[in-house]
């Protein structure tokens, strides 16, 4: 399970940008969603974590 710091993540948009499942979306209201769904089968099988690996201050990381 992936998980967002709040205190750090600044809305940048570089998790968005690099998932190529498109399981992290950018909400109004200045958070991150991300598809647990897609990340537990998907990202986990192809091990693939471009999002954790490409935030400028690692605001995103694994439970």
């Amino acid at each position: 399970m992936l998980s967002v710091d709040k205190k750090k993540c600044f809305y940048c948009g570089t998790c968005v940008a690099v998932c190529p499942q498109a399981a992290i979306e950018l909400l109004d209201t200045c958070e991150v969603a991300i598809d647990e769904g897609c990340v537990e089968y998907v990202c986990r099988k192809w091990n693939c974590r471009l999002c954790v690996k490409s935030c400028p201050v690692r605001a995103i990381y694994e439970v």
